[in-house]
């Protein structure tokens, strides 16, 4: 019975480990965390390109209840932010609770037993009374396929799986992709390349970072004082709040921002073709909104070119453009994205039902709240279908997801239950989620990673954090309970 545990958290990253600190703030020490890799961080472990960084603020970043009161930024790099995520971890005495090359390859739920067998790679499987999946959205690398790329002969990697043994000075470098990633690393790269060719999908809607260095007087004032640094957090969250309306078809504040962004564009091009280029052809908010001071200014250099045409083929030494035109190439770097869609990726998650969650999932992801899906008890997500954000912080979003999972998890342990999400809530939520989605950007004409292949909108929260929050609650009539089997009895 000692491999039966409380709470099994697949994951290690922003969502995990906050996961387990509230467990253990909430005085639940029952739980593991398995990791696959070896160690913990998540995204801001495995994306090292040069000048990786968040694009939301520092200040609201962060866990309410652990401050990064000594950021030196406002928008921090990799490097710092990982360097937060180890402290966090630490403070928090999870290091022992961690096991990593670890990976859960399958679940299934035990009806009879009512709990989770758990098994991972290279290891003895687990039982677990709850399921936390904290795999996030953006942790699959996705590289498109391209006649003749396998003969290049050059050196080619993913921005995610950025390769440093691979010198870039004075190299003939593409970079297929210009969104979130590709707009931080590209201004990096340009300093090096010899020749650096930006292929361009479509344009983005891009705002001023206006980066922010703290002084040496303002963090010691942070440590000392730290209402300070909460003064300007919950400043920061309702200002990003009031800019939800942005993200509203035909609002206001939504022309506020395509006036924001075009200024901010005419300002740092000069070359009016190139200007036309970079102007989005989509609504404001249907695609990610992205925060970059850099970017334009590396558009501009001599040795960039931005290709807007297509790829027709990859040959050993160049790529050839749709239009017919050659770009001799030494190293192409793909920022093309990730699987944000794959929620569950190649894990196996099978249910009561006997249904795996890929199939419950064939016509888009689902899940009450973000969280938990019928057929698949005691089973909760963090950072599940629509609850991504474009205008404001995700972790204040898994802060509030860690609270309700804390309060499931209470109940199931002092009750001694399994708790199933009843169809008919789920079912009226998501018919909910949709319509609300209507007025939204996210929903208009484009094509973007928050939409599924038939165009419906299954990453994104419609609505703003504080709404969120307010409908998050947890409430026991919402789901069938199960009562566990009693020794020698069957449920």
């Amino acid at each position: 019975m000692n491999n039966i545990i409380d709470v099994a958290i697949l994951g290690s990253g922003y969502g995990g480990l906050g996961m387990a600190a509230q467990l253990q703030r909430n005085g639940i020490s029952n739980f593991k965390i398995f990791e696959k890799a070896t160690a913990l961080g998540g995204v801001w472990r495995d994306n090292i390109y040069p000048g990786a960084a968040c694009d939301t603020q520092s200040h609201i970043y962060c866990f309410d209840y652990f401050p990064n009161l000594t950021v030196s930024r406002m928008y921090a790099g990799q490097e710092e932010l990982l360097n937060y995520l180890q402290r966090f971890a630490q403070h928090f005495k999870l290091d022992d609770k961690i096991a990593y090359n670890s990976e859960i390859i399958k679940a299934v739920w035990n009806s009879v037993e009512q709990l989770w067998d758990i098994d991972i790679r290279n290891a003895e499987p687990i039982k677990a009374k709850v399921f936390v999946p904290a795999w996030g959205q953006l942790n699959k690398p996705v590289t498109p396929k391209f006649k003749g790329a396998e003969n290049f002969k050059g050196a080619t990697f993913h921005s995610a799986e950025w390769d440093y043994s691979i010198n870039l000075d004075g190299k003939k470098v593409v970079s297929i992709g210009n969104a979130a990633s590709a707009v931080q690393y590209i201004p990096e790269v340009a300093k090096v390349a010899s020749q650096l060719t930006v292929f361009q999908r479509s344009a983005n809607w891009i705002m001023p970072r206006d980066q922010q260095i703290f002084t040496q007087e303002e963090l010691n004032e942070f440590e000392t004082n730290p209402e300070t640094f909460f003064a300007s957090r919950n400043h920061i969250h309702k200002m990003r709040e009031d800019g939800f309306d942005r993200t509203q078809q035909g609002t206001d504040s939504q022309k506020e921002g395509v006036r924001i962004a075009l200024e901010f564009l005419e300002r740092n091009i000069d070359d009016p073709e190139l200007r036309k280029k970079l102007v989005p052809d989509y609504e404001f908010g249907c695609k990610r909104i992205l925060r970059t001071d850099e970017y334009y200014p590396a558009l501009n250099r001599e040795n960039v070119s931005l290709i807007t045409d297509g790829i027709s083929e990859i040959t050993e030494n160049t790529v050839i453009t749709t239009s017919g035109d050659v770009i001799e190439a030494d190293v192409i770097i793909y920022g093309t994205g990730f699987a944000s869609q794959n929620f569950n990726g190649d894990l196996d998650i099978i249910g009561h039902a006997g249904s795996s969650l890929s199939e419950a999932w064939s016509e888009g992801a689902e899940a009450y709240l973000g969280l938990t899906v019928p057929t698949f008890n005691n089973m909760f997500l963090v950072y599940g279908p629509n609850t991504n954000l474009n205008h404001n912080s995700i972790v204040t979003m898994l802060e509030i997801q860690h609270d309700y999972i804390v309060d499931v998890v209470k109940y199931i342990l002092d009750k001694k239950v399994s708790l199933d999400v009843k169809e008919t809530v789920f079912s009226e939520y998501n018919e909910q989620i949709q319509k609300k989605m209507v007025t939204s950007a996210f929903a208009s004409d484009c094509s973007s990673w928050y939409k599924n292949a038939v165009g419906k909108v299954i990453n994104n929260w419609p609505l703003n954090v504080e709404s969120y929050r307010k409908e998050t609650q947890f409430k026991a009539l919402d789901y069938i309970v199960h009562q566990q089997a009693k020794a020698g009895e069957l449920v």
